[in-house]
């Protein structure tokens, strides 16, 4: 996947784009991953920052959203392309002022567009 989708909402996902998604549960390919604590979108680089809870010891996740696969508003959940231990294993999320930082942003970018990818459904 390039680099610059990995910012992007797939398409069929436009009722995502804009939305708050705040509090949505986060599924991985094998299971729940957490919640969504909050967006930012800075640079031009939407993004997540999912709460793990205890399965990564409260750990929070930064989480670009052209892994977002499907977002079902009824029930509040998204599904991610990715699986947990993909997730566990991207670049270290610490403090909000990540959330600004271009450097940390592209290495994020550059993970999640290198891990594999399934074919991605539309809506």
């Amino acid at each position: 996947m390039p680099t610059d989708s990995i910012w992007s909402y797939a398409p069929g996902l436009d009722h995502a784009r804009g939305a708050d998604l705040t509090g949505y549960t986060v599924v991985a390919r094998d299971g729940t991953a957490g919640h969504v604590d909050r967006q930012a979108g800075h640079h031009g680089m939407p993004h997540l920052v999912v709460d793990t809870g205890v399965w990564v010891f409260g750990r929070s996740l930064l989480v670009p959203v052209g892994v977002i696969t499907s977002v079902d508003t009824a029930e509040r959940k998204l599904t991610v392309s990715c699986t947990r231990a993909e997730l566990k294993a991207a670049p270290r999320f610490r403090t909000d002022s990540e959330t600004m930082d271009l450097v940390y942003l592209t290495t994020v970018g550059l993970y999640y567009g290198e891990l594999p990818r399934e074919e991605r459904p539309a809506g």
